[in-house]
Formats: structure tokens, sequence, C-alpha cells
């Protein structure tokens, strides 16, 4: 895709006073952005505030998807089983009670570990990728394996980073690039920002004194060059837009296949329906790599595909600064950036509310 003129809405079956509420919000928010919105693979929205349409910015967890599918991806070819037990391929992890972990309860952040030493430490080690898996090595669970679904917010991209380098024998920034990024011409996602590319960066804005230390560690050149699989992926709403169209086609896009159908099914299969998540401590509806949309039933709760999201529907929110998701069940595509990272509800029932604006627009 290389037209990215807008479509008119109409054409689209898409109501534009109701889609108009969308970019409102968008623009009341304030601060750099980009919101990008396909339908039936054509561009219903490409928008940018504040910066340009090729800025670059950081997904924290919105980024973790992409770690899942290489995993996803090496089960497709054979290389590894998803059933099978992480230290089978990784010996040093399967210690102090983490023998028993698998593949699969990893990806459903079902394996006990959400943090090694605790966010702090491991935010402290995230730039350093030996360091960090020693960690991970050094941690015991906090629940048994399998037992309960628990966020691990950092933890997830070191576990599927340095089984994907033990399985494939190629660093996981490399393989990402070679079997993922590069054959579907993705050139503007990067697991780990290139140096040549750092003028193009957004830097991440605090909305409160809470979050200032956060953003402070997230502008920094040695965290966005550094490879963390689960914070720190960079990229446009554009290229997140394509990732997420390409998991829409089946695995495909532009006629390069990348991944089966039947990968792109297992990947987005539920695994938790409505369970309390022990980490985020909020019922979340998780698949084998990515959360899912529709609503908790007896919860009022911001969701951050929206409330009126399909079951069906699946992305990743990224610390409500930034979050994508795609819906089989409108052909919907959905891919918001920002360089604010907020602190408290308020984030939560915006990235909701942009979304809810668009799904309602959408006949």
């Amino acid at each position: 895709m290389t037209d990215w003129a807008e479509h008119a809405p109409e054409e689209l079956g898409v109501d534009p006073a109701r889609l108009s509420r969308a970019l409102e919000l968008v623009g009341a928010r304030g601060g750099a952005a980009q919101l990008c919105v396909l339908r039936e693979g054509r561009v219903l929205l490409d928008r940018t505030i504040g910066c340009r349409p090729d800025a670059l910015f950081c997904l924290f967890s919105a980024g973790k998807p992409v770690t899942a599918l290489l995993v996803h991806l090496l089960a497709q070819r054979g290389d590894l089983a998803l059933d099978e037990r992480v230290a089978a391929y990784w010996p040093e992890f399967g210690r102090r009670g983490k023998e028993d972990v698998t593949v699969r309860q990893v990806l459903q952040h079902r394996s006990g570990v959400p943090v090694a030493r605790g966010v702090a430490g491991d935010a402290l080690a995230m730039r350093h990728w030996e360091r960090a898996v020693r960690e991970v090595e050094r941690a015991r669970p906090r629940w048994p394996p399998g037992q309960v679904p628990a966020y691990h917010i950092l933890t997830y991209g070191v576990i599927l980073g340095e089984l994907v380098q033990r399985v494939a024998g190629t660093p996981v920034r490399a393989l990402l690039q070679e079997a993922f990024l590069d054959p579907l011409g993705l050139t503007d996602i990067h697991l780990g920002l290139p140096r040549p590319l750092w003028s193009r960066h957004v830097p991440v804005r605090s909305a409160g004194a809470a979050g200032r230390p956060a953003a402070m560690l997230f502008t920094r050149r040695s965290t966005r060059e550094a490879v963390i699989p689960s914070a720190a992926v960079s990229a446009t709403a554009r290229d997140l837009a394509r990732f997420y169209q390409a998991l829409l086609d089946d695995g495909a896009l532009d006629g390069v296949r990348v991944l089966r159908p039947a990968t792109v099914e297992e990947a987005t299969r539920p695994s938790s329906d409505g369970e309390v998540d022990r980490f985020l401590r909020v019922p979340i509806r998780w698949s084998q790599g990515f959360q899912l949309g529709g609503p908790v039933p007896g919860r009022d709760l911001s969701r951050p595909m929206g409330r009126l999201s399909s079951p069906q529907a699946f992305g990743h929110n990224g610390s409500n600064c930034c979050i994508a998701w795609a819906d089989p069940s409108r052909r919907l595509v959905f891919a918001y950036l920002t360089d604010l990272l907020p602190s408290g509800p308020r984030g939560a029932r915006h990235v909701s509310e942009v979304a809810d604006a668009v799904l309602a627009a959408c006949r």
C-alpha cells in the first residue's frame, strides 16, 4: 500500500459525522499524534498532529505482539512447539520453579513470572539484554505456571526474545527484520531504533508527575535504541496499521505471505475470558500474544479497544499512550500513536472513547 489518500467515509460504509468525533477527541488531547484507520484494506483516516507521517513513536506494550508473532512463525516452521517447555530450548531458564513453564504459557501471560526482580528492577535491567536474561533465569514464579493470567510487563519480551534467539540461532532483531518485516515491506517498525533514524523519533511526554520518570526513561536515546521487545519498539501508525492488515488478511500483505491462516488463528485464539489478571487487577481477555476486544460481563470498564469492540478484535494497548488493533468482523484496522504518557484512568478513557467514536461510525 503506497497511496495514503483517504477514501470518502461513505464509500466505506462509514458515517462522516460520527467519524469526526474521533478526530475531535484526538485534537483535543494535544501533543503529537498519528491516527491511521483502514477499512476493507483501504484508507479511511490517515492523520497526523504535531508531527510528520514518518515520525517514529515509542509503542510501549503495543509492540509486544511483534515478538509474539516471531514465536508463532518459528512454530509454523516446526522449529519449536508451543506446548514444549521453555527449558527444552533454554536450559538455564528451567530452574527455581520454572522447569515446567511452556512456551504457550508465556504467550498467554500464564508462566507465573510477571516480573523478574520487580517492576523497578526489571526497568533498570531492560536496556542490557544479557543482564535482563540473567534476571529472568534467577526469577521464581509468583503463581504456579499455567494457573492464572498475570501480565508479563517486561519479562514477556525477554523470555520470548531469548527463546527466539536460542531456537533460531539469530538475534531477535535480525530475525524479525529478515523473516517478517522485510518480506512485508514494513520499513518503519523497529525493535531498537537505528541510530540514523534518531532525527525522526518522537520524545515521550508525561501527563503528570507520576508518569515523569517513565517518560524520561523512554525518551533517552539509550532506551529507544536498545532491544526491549516488551516496551521499546518504534513505529509509525501507517506501518503498524499495515502490520495488522497483514493479520486481518490471514498473514499476507500485498501478495506476500509470511504467516499461514492457521497460524494467525492460533495467535488470536482466546486463552482467558473475563478472568481477573493478577498483575493488572482487572479482567483482561488474552489470546496467545494479543489482548482481545469485547465486553467483560458485569464490569463497567474502559476497554482499550472500545466498549463497542467486537469479541473477535485483537491488538494491544501500550500504557494508554499507543494502541493498535484489528477487527475481523468489521474488516477494520486502527492504529493510534501519541507522545503522551498518561497516569490514572483518564488515559484509558481517552483511547476507549476514540475507538468507540470510530466503531460507532462504522455501519
